[in-house]
C-alpha cells in the first residue's frame, strides 16, 4: 500500500502543496527511484535518506526492495533538500515501520546522515500554505520553528532528528509545539539603526529631499563630490521611514525566507530593508532569476531602500533592467523551467559623482575632465532611467564650519514623525501599502487638483526644462507629497515650486 506524505514547494512567493507518494515492492532487487521533476539535490536525497534511516536504527532501505518516490504534481519542478524528511517518513510508513495517521500533517526538512534535521529555506510561505489548505500540523526543523510560529491557526513542531519525529508520530514521546509568535511579541528594533539623520552635518536640501522621498516613496539621485555625505545620508534614510506593519513584515520575511537570507531564530523582520549591491553586480543578482527563479536585490529591498552607490559605474545593461520594476513595483522572472513574480516596491537611492574625477561641481577643486569626458560619463545612465527618478539633488562639499559644529540637526525620530503623519494621509486616501509615488493618472486627476497659479508655474517649468509627460506627472506626485508633509489638503504653488527644484538640470549634474 503506497504511503502519502504532505510537503510543500515555493513558486515565487507562494507555496504549493506537494504530495510525496512512496511505494515499496518487497522481494525484488533493491532500487531507489525518485520521479516528479526533481533537481540534483532531491536525487541525492536517496543517499541521505538511506543513511539517516540506517543510523537511527530502522530497517536499511537496501533491504526493503524496490522503492519508488513520486513528487506530485509531476509537472512542477522541485528543488532543494526539503523533501528528505517526508521521503524518509514515507518509506517508514510504506514498510510498516511506523503506523501513524499522516492526514492533516505537513513535513519539511533536510536530513543529515546521522538522522538530524537541518534547516531549510522558504518555511514561512509553506506554513502559510498549510493554514490555507486546512493542514493543522506542520513539522519543520527546530531552527525554522520560530519562523513558522508566526502563522496563527497552525500547530508548529520543531524537530531535531528523525528518531524524535518517529517517536512523536507513534505516540511514544511527544514533541512540545512551538508557541505562537504574535507581531507584538517580536522585538522591535526600529530605533536601532546605525545612522541617524542628526549625524549628517549640513546638506539641508539633500536631507529635505530624503524626507520627501520617505514620505511619498519617491526615488532619489544624489550627485556630488567625493566625501560630501551621500552614502551617510542614504544609510540614514531607513531610520526616517515608518515602522513596518504586520502585512509588510510578513511580505519582507517571506522574501528573505525564500532567498535563504533569514537569520536563524528570527520570527519576523521588523526593520526596513537596506540593500546596497556593489556596482559589479550582475543583472540576475539585481533583478532575480536562476534555473529556479529566486528574488534579487530589488525584491530583497521590498518596503525598504535600494542604494546604488557609484551609480554611473553600474553596467548600462544592468541598470536598464530597472525600468519596469521602477514603474510597476513588481518583477516577473521567466526561465525555461518556469516563471515567478516577485514584489519590488522599494525606494531607489542612487549616488554618483558629477564626472570621472568627481570635482566638476566643486568650487574649491579644479576638475581634470574634459567636456567630452563629462558627457560620456553622464551618458552611462540612460534618459528613461533618469526620467524614472523623481528627486535629483546636488550634494556640495561640506564646509569645515559644519563639521566642527555641535550635533544640532533634527533627529531621525523627529523627521519620522512627520513622515508617518504624511503616510497616514496617503493610507486614508488610497488604502494600505500605497504611496503618492504609485498614483495613476486617474488618481492624479482625483487627488491632485491644482489652482491656476500652480498650473501656470508647472506649465512654465515643463516648457523651460523640456520635461516628458512622465516627468510632468511625477512633479505633481512630489508636490502632493510636499503638501502632505505640510498637512495641507490642497496642493499650493509653493509645493509645486519646491517640487520643480528637484528635477534634473545640466547644472545639477555638472555639465
Amino acid at each position: 500500500m503506497p504511503a502519502k506524505i504532505f510537503s510543500a514547494a515555493t513558486v515565487g512567493l507562494d507555496g504549493e502543496t506537494i504530495e510525496v507518494e512512496v511505494d515499496v515492492l518487497t522481494g525484488g532487487l533493491h532500487n531507489f527511484t525518485i520521479v516528479g521533476l526533481p533537481d540534483t539535490a532531491i536525487k541525492e536525497s536517496r543517499d541521505r535518506v538511506g543513511a539517516a534511516i540506517k543510523n537511527t536504527g530502522m530497517k536499511p532501505v537496501h533491504q526493503c526492495g524496490r522503492i519508488t518516490v513520486n513528487l506530485a504534481p509531476a509537472d512542477l519542478p522541485k528543488a532543494g533538500p526539503i523533501y528528505d524528511l517526508p521521503i524518509a517518513l514515507g518509506i517508514l510508513s510504506a514498510t510498516r515501520q511506523i503506523d501513524a495517521n499522516m492526514a492533516g500533517k505537513m513535513f519539511l526538512g533536510e536530513l543529515a546522515l546521522d538522522g538530524s534535521v537541518r534547516s531549510v529555506v522558504g518555511v514561512l510561505p509553506m506554513a502559510l500554505l498549510a493554514k490555507e489548505r486546512g493542514i493543522s500540523e506542520v513539522y519543520v526543523p527546530a531552527a525554522n520553528a520560530s519562523e513558522a510560529s508566526v502563522v496563527e491557526g497552525v500547530t508548529v513542531y520543531g524537530v531535531k532528528n528523525l528518531t524524535q519525529v518517529v517517536a512523536h508520530l507513534s505516540g511514544a514521546s511527544r514533541i512540545m509545539p512551538t508557541p505562537h509568535t504574535t507581531f507584538d511579541d517580536v522585538e522591535r528594533n526600529g530605533q536601532m539603526y546605525s545612522v541617524d539623520m542628526a549625524d549628517v552635518r549640513g546638506q539641508e536640501q539633500a536631507k529635505r529631499a530624503l524626507e520627501i522621498a520617505a514620505a511619498g516613496g519617491h526615488n532619489v539621485l544624489m550627485s556630488g563630490t567625493p566625501g560630501s555625505g551621500k552614502t551617510l545620508m542614504a544609510k540614514a534614510l531607513p531610520s526616517i521611514l515608518p515602522d513596518l506593519t504586520l502585512e509588510e513584515s510578513l511580505e519582507v520575511t517571506k522574501i528573505y525566507s525564500i532567498a535563504g537570507h533569514l537569520q536563524k531564530g528570527v520570527a519576523l523582520i521588523t526593520t526596513r530593508p537596506f540593500r546596497t549591491p556593489h556596482h559589479s553586480a550582475s543583472a540576475v543578482s539585481l533583478i532575480g532569476g536562476g534555473a529556479v527563479p529566486k528574488p534579487g536585490e530589488i525584491s530583497l529591498a521590498h518596503h525598504g531602500v535600494l542604494f546604488l552607490d557609484e551609480f554611473a559605474e553600474f553596467p548600462r545593461t544592468v541598470l536598464e533592467n530597472l525600468r519596469q520594476p521602477l514603474e510597476d513595483a513588481v518583477v516577473t522572472v521567466t526561465r525555461a523551467r518556469g516563471h515567478a513574480t516577485f514584489p519590488a516596491n522599494f525606494i531607489l537611492v542612487a549616488a554618483m559623482n558629477p564626472c570621472p574625477c568627481g570635482y566638476a561641481t566643486d568650487p574649491e577643486r579644479v576638475c581634470k575632465c574634459s567636456q567630452i569626458q563629462r558627457a560620456r560619463y553622464q551618458q552611462k545612465i540612460s534618459g528613461p532611467i533618469m526620467d524614472r527618478i523623481d528627486l535629483h539633488v546636488a550634494v556640495p562639499r561640506v564646509k569645515i564650519s559644519h563639521l566642527e559644529s555641535a550635533r544640532t540637526g533634527e533627529t531621525s525620530a523627529t523627521i519620522r514623525e512627520r513622515v508617518t503623519r504624511a503616510r497616514m494621509l496617503q493610507a486614508q486616501r488610497f488604502g494600505q501599502q500605497r504611496t503618492n509615488s504609485t498614483m495613476s493618472v486617474a488618481d492624479i486627476e482625483k487627488y491632485c487638483v491644482l489652482d491656476q497659479e500652480s498650473k501656470d508655474l508647472l506649465r512654465r517649468a515643463i516648457s523651460s526644462l523640456n520635461l516628458s509627460a512622465r516627468a510632468y506627472h511625477r512633479l505633481i506626485k512630489i508636490a502632493r507629497t510636499i503638501a502632505d508633509l505640510a498637512q495641507s489638503e490642497r496642493i499650493q504653488s509653493p509645493h509645486v515650486a519646491e517640487a520643480i527644484q528637484y528635477r534634473f538640470t545640466d547644472d545639477t549634474m555638472g555639465y
